[in-house]
């Protein structure tokens, strides 16, 4: 009989858990269910949403229906009762929205209770000349509330055809998006996101649109959909989250009229080279003729060592113009101007740098890339609006570099940070454009070496080297030769309790390869009775652990491999002991992906501390994040709780 009983109560719990993920249709148990188990930290649900694109028979206007199912799980969620749809416009030709209908659900005294939006509290505001938005916001929002909302958007703009999100900032069970897609109108379908489909069906309708005068067309009907989708949370070391959300979208590629005429729309690669060949922003600019003789001192002209005139010729560029901060590479490029003013945008800059390697006689090409914060250039097709940066690729003694001069802290064979994506697109008007893969050969590294000494009076001094290449000396290149004094105050500002002198920067300039620093330190101990309490790290690498999340469904981006080196030797006296020394970890990611080791020895009257910490891979997916997330978590609690024990005898 017990058995019994507790199985109908799990039954009863296990009902009340569950959401109504199957329809449109507010259910009790949606109310009253106010936690989703497999996200404790959404301060929102989406239950249920459903999208129907369509072209209508009556006006030949694309219409898509739109209804969506929310639950409010906290105050944090409230924002989600606010409605925002966006109608754009040409001028007379416009997109409008009809039948907006919206229910705010509540419990009260265990019985749903509904609350309509009111058409009077439906706003318009006129964004820009091109967007119109339509606000409103659901009435009587609590903790628990369920919403829903639907309308239907009608588009005269059929090369837009409406795309799709699967996933959003909040977690959502059940996502479908239908599309009926007559003959007429050919589109490139592209799924971003990585996320798989739990529902991918076509079918063929016969007959669906009548063009009049016997001409009908056939449509592609389609039903997709996703279940149980994540929230898409931001984190550190990512690209732009347009490049991970899961999405559907669309663009046209021909349009074929029911006379049989047809009309392209989306372009080849061919035509694009062609194009940009004869573009006044691209093309033109590169075939600008450079009076190098004047442009140019003597000693470059005179070079006759490929790659030291490439580096004469690069330097020439990052010391006499300047980057005005636009990215702009279709819009305001002229070398003409940049010689002239001083400044410029990133075309003008790397196309004179480009122009003036092709006229020394050096192999090279402009390169075409989209940038990290602005998203990975689709690969499927051309879409040229896209890319919104230009760099420079040049082969020399079978050695291929790129480069960049807006920088003038780049050394050769450097491009900034920004530029890491994945690939780019090659340009050559003679043999055809073409992607190539962006991969740093060299790993970033970080090194210091502590020589610290404990004197009979407790008192601590010594030195620190440290020696950074790649990116992370790129970036202290650019903290300290902008302002010297302001880099070292940050140093005594980041050691309170340590005095700091002597600091010397012994690496070569502004574009050295790495970057080399020392100084001397000296700080009391701190002592408890006849114990001392050492904390080995003067320098952590990381303070926190940027890896927070319970799930995250997206690449670990850290745009390059890097490794980190601390090493510590401690010489005291023979007035002290050493009671306590950090216990010795070594740790991998899996696959031999990364690796942590960290280990002490006590020699004589020495201690000696050795971390070291190697990120193998540039760019690690989603399933490594939590090896990522507790190896990091072991990196910060090494840093912060290891300690030395010694004792003064």
């Amino acid at each position: 009989m017990t058995l019994v009983l507790v199985f109908i109560f799990s039954l009863n719990i296990y009902s009340q858990s569950d959401f109504n993920s199957k329809d449109y249709a507010v259910a009790y148990n949606d109310l009253q269910n106010n936690t989703y188990e497999k996200d404790s930290t959404a301060n929102a649900l989406v239950i249920y949403e459903y999208g129907n694109s369509y072209v209508e028979q009556q006006d030949f206007e694309l219409k898509t229906e739109i209804k969506r199912k929310i639950k409010i799980l906290n105050k944090e969620g409230f924002n989600k009762a606010n409605m925002t749809i966006y109608l754009y416009n040409n001028g007379s030709t416009k997109e409008t929205v009809k039948n907006i209908i919206a229910t705010t659900y509540n419990l009260v005294d265990n019985k749903i209770s509904t609350t309509k939006l009111d058409k009077s509290n439906i706003f318009e505001d006129k964004y820009d000349e091109n967007r119109t938005l339509i606000k409103f916001t659901l009435p009587n929002i609590k903790e628990g509330s369920v919403i829903t909302y639907s309308y239907t958007l009608s588009s005269p703009f059929m090369f837009n055809y409406k795309g799709w999100s699967f996933q959003e900032d909040v977690p959502k069970l059940y996502s479908e998006y239908n599309t009926s897609i007559p003959g007429n109108w050919h589109y490139n379908i592209k799924l971003v996101g990585g996320k798989k489909l739990s529902t991918n069906e076509s079918v063929l309708k016969n007959n669906c649109l009548d063009g009049g005068r016997g001409a009908y067309a056939d449509c592609t009907v389609s039903i997709y959909a996703m279940e149980n989708i994540p929230a898409f949370i931001e984190e550190d070391y990512m690209t732009t989250k347009n490049d991970y959300l899961a999405r559907i979208e669309y663009e046209l590629n021909t349009f074929q009229g029911f006379d049989g005429t047809v009309k392209p729309y989306a372009k080849t690669w061919e035509t694009v080279d062609k194009e940009l060949k004869t573009d006044q922003n691209i093309g033109r600019q590169l075939i600008k003729s450079v009076d190098t003789d004047v442009l140019l001192s003597s000693n470059i002209l005179e070079e006759t060592d490929t790659l030291k005139k490439a580096k004469l010729i690069y330097s020439f560029i990052q010391e006499n113009y300047t980057w005005n901060e636009e990215y702009q590479i279709f819009k305001d490029v002229s070398v003409k101007d940049l010689i002239k003013n001083k400044s410029g945008n990133v075309s003008s800059i790397n196309i004179l740098l480009h122009n003036l390697l092709q006229d020394s006689g050096i192999d090279v090409n402009p390169v075409l890339l989209s940038t990290r914060n602005n998203g990975l250039a689709t690969k499927i097709f051309p879409v040229i609006s896209e890319f919104n940066y230009l760099i420079v690729k040049t082969t020399i003694n079978n050695k291929t570099y790129l480069l960049d001069a807006t920088d003038k802290y780049l050394s050769f064979g450097e491009i900034p940070f920004r530029c890491l994506t994945e690939y780019a697109r090659v340009l050559d008007f003679k043999n055809g454009s073409d992607w190539m893969d962006i991969e740093l050969d060299n790993t970033s590294t970080v090194q210091y070496r502590v020589d610290l000494n404990l004197d009979d009076k407790q008192h601590i001094s010594g030195s620190l080297l440290a020696k950074k290449t790649g990116y992370h000396a790129l970036n202290s290149r650019k903290d300290y030769y902008p302002n010297k004094e302001a880099y070292i105050k940050k140093i005594h500002d980041k050691n309170p309790y340590k005095e700091i002198s002597n600091h010397q920067v012994l690496s070569e300039g502004e574009t050295s390869s790495d970057f080399i620093e020392s100084y001397d330190v000296e700080y009391e101990s701190t002592e408890s009775g006849d114990n001392i309490y050492l904390n080995p790290f003067l320098i952590k690498f990381f303070n926190e652990n940027p890896f927070k999340l319970q799930e995250r469904t997206y690449p670990i981006d850290f745009g390059y491999k890097d490794s980190y080196f601390y090493a510590l030797k401690l010489n005291f006296s023979d007035a002290y002991t050493i009671l306590e020394k950090p216990k010795d970890l070594v740790l991998s990611i899996p696959n031999n992906k990364g690796q942590l080791f960290f280990s002490s020895v006590a020699i004589g009257n020495s201690i000696m501390i050795s971390f070291k910490i190697n990120f193998k891979e540039a760019i690690y997916q989603p399933e490594y994040y939590p090896y990522l997330k507790e190896f990091m978590s072991k990196i910060v609690d090494i840093q912060t709780n290891s300690l030395i024990l010694i004792k003064k005898k």
